[in-house]
């Protein structure tokens, strides 16, 4: 099976390589590039064949991406469209919604944001309070919704709703992809201690959307809902994702679509691409530059550093290998949400260590950051490690708290009691709320 599977990997990489060698031109612009990549179907190589996909593997899906990368070409367009939407459409939409979303997902013409947490609804998604009322072929939508990332620059948001309080909660949820560009919908920044702005809250008032755009089926926006958040901690776990992914942004609202595509691919191989294994990389840099990489006990949490990430990709090799066996590790896509937290933990702390006192200084605008980068003796050179720092919190909250992924373990798959609650008795508009 080995050998099978080696030599279907490798005609993967011979057609993909070919198919570049005929099709990449970096004077064409971002839009026309994404248009052949995404119809020839490497850029959701995971979809069927008949929905612009491959059918590969995940792990053959992420060595295309880095293939494409490493060739000199644009990888896949990024954002959540791809991630989230595409994959949650292609398991539960009609055929006339795989029609209408997909083609515009896989070539980068629409960008998607995730309208699920509510500012009572966190770790509590179920107990979402955002309404959606029936008006004939529409629905009108009233609530709000927060930690949406990319918000500000999406044109179409994957949103659930609450359509039945006389039913428990999680029964009376509907799942839309609604329009963000219409007037009942007001997109805010919240301006994160990092200083940048990734996430948004969003207040709908009087939002509309057609009812032929309600994905899944009335009523079943839970476990449409489920597999969104599948997808995503699959895609943001440790060991989980490609290491390439597109400078460029999908979308009508960034403006990118229309610009030349060889610019992009300058950029990217000049900045990179964040990952976690960057981020080891980078802090053992700082360990020898600083002159403190002899130092047992640096050199312990280096080593430790290590070994959790390949601990992850190793889990994500054994995924793999179940999957092209026909089987499936239950838990596994939780698992590598918990490594990533962990991985980030230990990083930020090895990272600040090794800073000392520099590890407090932090610029949160251009001219502040030049002005820093003057006065500290290694001209800014590891600002991405305090970023890192700062940013450690971020992946133990969302998409699914680490208490959340520590339950989803012991109840589904280690069969562990859930707690008591009427949850799953009472109708929605009889359990206590929230104040």
């Amino acid at each position: 099976m080995t050998d099978t599977v080696a030599a279907s990997e490798s005609d993967v990489m011979a057609e993909l390589t070919a198919w570049l060698e005929e099709n990449w031109d970096p004077d064409i612009t971002v839009a026309e590039w994404w248009d052949r990549l995404g119809n020839a179907g490497w850029s959701a190589p995971t979809w069927p064949l008949e929905w612009y996909g491959k059918g590969l593997s995940r792990s053959e899906a992420n060595q295309v991406q880095t293939a494409i990368a490493d060739f000199g070409a644009l990888p896949a367009p990024g954002g959540l469209g791809l991630m989230l939407a595409g994959p949650t459409i292609v398991d539960h939409g009609s055929d006339e919604q795989k029609d209408r979303f997909l083609q515009d997902i896989v070539t980068g013409q629409k960008s998607w944001c995730q309208l699920f947490s509510e500012p009572g609804a966190g770790s509590d998604l179920a107990g979402l309070q955002t309404k959606a009322e029936k008006d004939g072929d529409e629905w009108i939508i009233n609530g709000q919704k927060v930690w949406t990332s990319g918000g500000q620059a999406a044109d179409l948001g994957m949103l659930i709703a609450r359509t039945d309080a006389d039913v428990p909660k999680h029964r009376g949820i509907t799942y839309f992809g609604i329009d963000m560009h219409q007037d009942g919908i007001e997109v805010r920044p919240l301006k994160e201690m990092t200083g940048r702005a990734l996430f948004n809250e969003v207040f709908i008032t009087d939002g509309r959307v057609a009812d032929a755009d309600c994905i899944g089926g009335y009523g079943e926006g839970w476990r449409v809902a489920n597999t969104t958040l599948m997808h995503e901690r699959s895609s943001l776990g440790a060991g989980g994702g490609s290491e390439s992914s597109s400078v460029a942004m999908p979308g009508s609202v960034r403006g990118d679509l229309v610009k030349r595509v060889g610019d992009f691919v300058e950029a990217q191989n000049t900045d990179g691409a964040g990952s976690v294994n960057r981020g080891g990389s980078m802090i053992a840099e700082l360990a020898v530059s600083s002159g403190r990489s002899t130092e047992p006990k640096v050199r312990q949490d280096l080593m430790r550093l290590h070994t959790m990430n390949e601990v992850a990709k190793f889990n994500g090799l054994r995924v793999r290998a179940a999957r092209k066996a026909g089987r499936d590790l239950p838990g596994m896509a939780n698992i590598a949400k918990l490594s990533m937290s962990r991985i980030l933990r230990a990083s930020r702390d090895l990272g600040l260590e090794l800073l000392g006192p520099r590890g407090t200084l932090h610029a949160y605008n251009g001219p502040d950051q030049k002005a820093l980068d003057a006065a500290t003796p290694d001209g800014g050179r590891y600002n991405g490690v305090i970023e890192y720092a700062l940013f450690s919190p971020g992946p133990s909250i969302y998409g699914g708290t680490d208490e959340i992924q520590k339950n989803i373990i012991g109840e589904r798959v280690l069969g562990l009691p859930k707690e008591p609650n009427q949850d799953k008795v009472l109708p929605f508009k009889d359990l206590p709320k929230n104040g």
